[in-house]
């Protein structure tokens, strides 16, 4: 089968079992997982979760899914990109098919193994929905697992966009030769906890939302040229006077020649406070 979208297919079965160990599923569990592929990791989900989804977005792949998991009561396949999904709509259509009639949303957690261009876009589509996973335990390129879990000084828009709401750890690197075809680099597991207070996630005050909006309108702002100090790119994209801009992030003990990428999540709260 040809692969498309960016599909590299895990094939070592000690892995998925390290994955699924990773996960720590009980028999009550709801599982989302997104690109299935051929499989392999769902069929081992199945067995240690209550329920199984797969969202695939190949009609191929959800065909031979369908086939291959069609006497197996606790997987349902949905063919569908997950990007154009709302997660509430989601949740409320398992249920539905399910014949849930509690009108509390179940809680989940996401399991998946993701190709690099949608990493981040799917990443921010749980943790921003309305109703977030408990925990997501991602496949991604290990470089892309290294941005995710930066610390201070080699921070990146994704790193403050993941850990505002979550915390992010690597679990185990997993090397190319257990994919077919086999990709050009190493990939890692990713566990991502939303934290318990997580701000905004649709579920709080409409102040909530407007702060969380305003927080990476500044955290653009700083990032906006890379090679430009902070102080430079918060004046020129907030159309602010150096002068100005430098006395406040004195004012936060932030040294004025300071770049983006040095500062926390907790650097970049309290730079909201003062350019409100």
């Amino acid at each position: 089968m040809p692969t498309k979208l960016g599909q590299n297919f895990l094939k070592n079965s000690d892995i998925v079992k390290k994955i699924v160990a990773a996960a720590d599923l009980k028999a009550d569990d709801l599982v989302v997982e997104i690109g299935p592929g051929k499989g392999i990791l769902t069929e081992e989900l199945a067995k240690y979760a209550g329920k199984v989804v797969a969202v695939e977005l190949d009609e191929k792949l959800c065909k031979l899914l369908l086939n291959k998991f069609s006497n197996n009561k606790n997987i349902e396949i949905i063919e569908g990109d997950i990007l154009k999904r709302n997660i509430s709509g989601l949740l409320g259509h398992w249920m539905s098919k399910s014949k849930k009639t509690s009108d509390v949303l179940p809680t989940y957690k996401v399991i998946a193994n993701l190709p690099y261009y949608i990493t981040s876009p799917i990443i921010r589509l749980f943790l921003e929905s309305d109703c977030p996973p408990t925990e997501m335990i991602l496949m991604v390129q290990k470089e892309v697992a290294e941005r995710i879990t930066a610390k201070a000084g080699q921070m990146s828009i994704l790193a403050v966009s993941v850990q505002y709401y979550a915390d992010a750890e690597i679990l185990f690197e997993v090397g190319k030769e257990n994919f077919d075809p086999i990709p050009k680099v190493n990939s890692a597991i990713v566990k991502i906890a939303p934290h318990s207070s997580s701000p905004y996630q649709g579920r709080g005050t409409k102040g909530e939302g407007e702060n969380t909006k305003n927080f990476f309108k500044i955290v653009r702002a700083g990032f906006s040229a890379k090679r430009k100090t902070l102080v430079n790119n918060l004046s020129s994209s907030l159309h602010l006077d150096k002068n100005l801009v430098e006395e406040k992030i004195k004012s936060l003990k932030i040294k004025s020649t300071a770049r983006a990428q040095e500062l926390s999540v907790e650097d970049w709260k309290k730079m909201v406070e003062m350019f409100p």
